[in-house]
């Protein structure tokens, strides 16, 4: 191994060691991701023609370097512009009052029902939403619900465990699961008939735990409990915005399926006919009498997007498609195949267990690039490594609260405390994620799926 190589190792660790200590060091991981991605790209400009072999020219090498980079960019660039659209169709939905009926379904008296409701609820919506808006939507609503803290967060670390699981049998429903569909090493009925009872289980063994935790009624509910104002609209064109815009995410797999287009092409017609619909709907409004009105227009949504969110993905997948290029990760890979034997189960299960410690974006584009797919077996093509990869990298994050995207906004939002949570949830949420593994192992090996 070259002294470079060594050198862009060694600024990937001290990189994403920044990130994971992101709270201690108070530097925002977005900036470490993208220093990352041009320090990693600038090292390996040094001497590049160690790695790209070929008899070449100085002026050929560079524009072979330039063709690799912008290869990796633009497959890179897919995800991000499905995240962008994403995030803003879901923004759009909430701040015009979309979410409201869901607030609405929600009301009960009784502790462990309201619990199932809180479970099921942020199930369903984060294998349509994701995780993270799922997460704020489902905190807003039990800050209406619940005024005892005690009480709450309990019911904010179910909702936690329930945002990571849902997230994981959905194509759409989590970052890394957006991932694997765009680079095609899974699909969406592959992994939605394969991993949805495996993730099922993997919140309601949980749940059922912490049931045990709430008894009783509840006190002082709520007759009240808005989420998002939208007087502007009429009560029919809220439930229109919402049935377009999540009805439109459930139709972006749809659509690829019928047109083989990318995915960010579907979510862009969505975003495109929610953004036609909404403005004929503000139309009649004047822009001097409605000043609310037209802060719910999409083109204030698309300011609201968490850029630094996006930033970060763009860093930390640019940098490790740079450890892809030098041969890093696929020396990696076969070192983890030797070690385990080439047990899958393993190997994700680790990688489930580590993604609760640090982020899971660069260990799955980690795999991404550490492992080829391969024509037929447990590495094509909605194979078992890569179903189970989706499933581990997203439930495994619910085992520590700094391990998914869903459990720091709760502690930011919350204010629950690491200590608290791997005291009490951990143990729990670990044995609903193991259940989950068991489970997918049944119905591979004994019911042959």
């Amino acid at each position: 191994m070259s002294t470079l190589t060594i050198a862009i190792i060694v600024v990937f660790i001290l990189g994403y060691a920044c990130i994971a200590l992101e709270s201690a060091t108070r530097v925002n991981k977005a900036a470490v991701a993208l220093l990352m991605f041009v320090f990693c790209w600038t090292l390996f400009m040094l001497d590049p023609g160690s790695y790209i072999t070929g008899n070449f020219s100085h002026e050929e090498l560079l524009q072979q370097v330039t063709a690799v980079m912008e290869k990796h960019l633009g497959s890179t660039s897919t995800t991000l512009f499905f995240l962008m659209g994403a995030m803003t169709i879901v923004e759009l939905v909430d701040q015009n009052g979309g979410f409201n009926f869901v607030r609405d379904t929600m009301k009960t008296s009784s502790k462990k029902t309201l619990l199932w409701r809180i479970a099921f609820m942020t199930f369903i919506l984060s294998a349509i939403l994701d995780n993270l808006t799922t997460s704020i939507v489902m905190i807003m609503i039990l800050r209406k619900l619940v005024k005892d803290k005690k009480d709450r967060i309990i019911y904010a670390s179910l909702v936690i465990i329930a945002a990571n699981s849902g997230g994981a049998f959905s194509p759409i429903g989590d970052v890394t699961t957006i991932m694997l569909w765009n680079k095609g090493l899974i699909t969406a009925a592959g992994v939605i008939m394969e991993i949805f009872i495996p993730s099922l289980v993997s919140m309601v063994i949980p749940a059922y735990i912490l049931s045990h935790s709430l008894k009783g009624e509840l006190a002082n509910v709520a007759e009240k409990t808005n989420i998002t104002e939208a007087e502007a609209l009429t009560a029919r064109q809220r439930k229109t915005i919402f049935f377009l815009g999540v009805g439109g995410l459930i139709f972006v797999p749809i659509f690829k399926s019928i047109t083989h287009l990318p995915p960010f092409v579907g979510i862009l017609l969505v975003l495109g006919i929610l953004w036609t619909v909404t403005e004929v709907f503000y139309y009649h409004l004047e822009e001097g009498n409605d000043k609310n009105g037209m802060q719910k227009r999409v083109t204030k949504m698309l300011s609201r997007i968490d850029m630094g969110t996006i930033l970060f993905f763009l860093g930390i997948l640019m940098a490790v498609a740079c450890l892809e290029t030098i041969g890093v990760l696929e020396a990696l890979g076969e070192g983890l195949n030797v070690v385990f034997d080439g047990n899958h189960y393993l190997v994700t299960g680790i990688i489930g267990v580590l993604s609760s410690i640090v982020d899971n974006v660069p260990l799955v584009a980690g795999c991404m690039g550490m492992y080829p797919v391969a024509e037929a077996g447990d590495m094509a093509v909605d194979g078992i490594f890569w179903q189970l990869l989706a499933y581990c990298a997203g439930v495994g994050g619910s085992m520590l609260i700094i391990g998914s995207a869903a459990g720091v906004v709760v502690m930011g939002l919350e204010k629950i405390s690491f200590g608290w949570y791997m005291k009490k949830i951990t143990w729990i949420a670990f044995a609903g994620y193991l259940a989950g593994i068991l489970v997918y192992w049944f119905e591979k090996s004994v019911i042959g799926l």
